[in-house]
């Protein structure tokens, strides 16, 4: 398939056809990785790592933390 770079501001911009966006599971936010590999131009979407829950509970500090909410008694079926 051929594309068309054009000028995008001072910049230059190449269309992702449909097809290929589909394939590779990107969207119009999708952030990805350029680089110049052995004089071709590569485009991978960057990966996101998720971080795990050991992760996310390091990063729980004291001065991030919430105070304790009280909502009220039950109102319903709730089993306290």
């Amino acid at each position: 398939m051929r594309a068309t770079i054009q000028k995008w501001g001072n910049s230059l911009a190449l269309r992702i056809p449909k097809i290929f966006s589909k394939e590779l599971g990107v969207t119009e936010s999708t952030q990805v990785e350029i680089s110049i590999e052995k004089s071709t131009l590569v485009v991978k979407p960057k990966k996101i790592k998720k971080p795990a829950l050991k992760e996310l509970l390091a990063m729980i500090k004291e001065k991030n933390r919430h105070e304790s909410v009280e909502t009220g008694p039950p109102v319903g079926k709730e089993a306290w």
